[in-house]
């Protein structure tokens, strides 16, 4: 407060830009999770536009989640009868293992393209309202959560079928997801950002996921030995896949330790990509 020449009081307000880094790294992290608490009602009204729009004038619906993991385990499984792909040492029929891991591997896959893509094709949005981005990103991983959840019912048709009974660890199937959860969400965070920069990011990544899908026993038991066996030992996504699919099925896993330190690194970058992600949002409008 300063005086004029009149005597008069003037209160003087002196506007800096808002520096995310400037209050600490303990205090963004509230703020961030603060606001996404939130705008829980937004990313729900957009994961439900988003789910409307996928299925409205679709003939088969909820059915073409199923398409993709029928056609790649029918085809491992065609290979596998014919004899030029072996897959031995299996304790429960093959299409139930690869059903499993098909699904498990899609809440990755497909959550990580949809997140990544979210910026880009809300871009007219985002270029005339001003809301928190977060909510594209996590209303985009959402609809992998639909695809898996109906791929799991295929998995317990299969169980009846095959006569395999699921064992008790199926019920804590949410909190072994969690790993794998929130790893595909910060990674789809931070692709987000960059493929608003650089669409080749975007194309790309679709490539790069199937390449990373035959490097990960997903639709096969983990190589023994071997350059595969020695990648797959430091494949996070390998233990994030197979330790729920294991527990569910046989009720034992001899992947812990791999297990747990997956999650740790799942938490690191999940961390560190919604940091960013935050950090940038409100810069990457304009090259969207």
């Amino acid at each position: 407060m300063v005086n004029d020449e009149s005597g008069k009081h003037l209160i003087i307000h002196t506007y800096e830009p808002d520096n995310v880094l400037a209050r600490g790294l303990w205090r963004v992290f509230p703020a961030i999770f603060l606001e996404v608490a939130s705008n829980r009602w937004l990313t729900f009204q957009l994961f439900r536009r988003d789910f409307l729009a996928l299925y409205k004038q679709s003939l088969f619906g909820f059915l073409w989640a199923l398409v993709i993991p029928l056609v790649s385990v029918g085809t491992f499984v065609v290979l596998n009868r014919s004899g030029v792909f072996r897959i031995a040492g299996l304790s429960v029929p093959y299409p139930v293992f690869a059903v499993l891991g098909v699904a498990h591997w899609q809440l990755f896959s497909t959550g990580l393209m949809g997140a990544a893509n979210s910026l880009v094709r809300a871009g007219p949005m985002i270029m005339k309202i001003n809301f928190s981005r977060k909510s594209l990103v996590i209303a985009a991983f959402g609809q992998s959560l639909v695809a898996f959840a109906v791929q799991w019912l295929l998995a317990l048709v299969l169980c009846a079928v095959y006569g395999v009974t699921p064992s008790m660890w199926i019920l804590l199937l949410p909190l072994l997801l969690l790993p794998l959860a929130w790893t595909t969400l910060g990674l789809g965070f931070i692709l987000s950002i960059l493929n608003g920069i650089m669409r080749d990011v975007g194309n790309t990544l679709g490539v790069l996921l199937t390449f990373f899908m035959f490097l990960t026993p997903v639709l096969y038991p983990r190589p023994a030995g071997g350059l595969l066996g020695r990648i797959t030992a430091f494949n996070p996504i390998y233990y994030m896949v197979s330790v729920p699919r294991d527990l569910a099925l046989t009720g034992h896993t001899s992947e812990w330790a791999g297990f747990g330190v997956s999650a740790a690194v799942g938490v690191v970058i999940f961390m560190v990509c919604i940091y960013g992600f935050h950090l940038a949002e409100t810069r990457v409008t304009e090259r969207v």
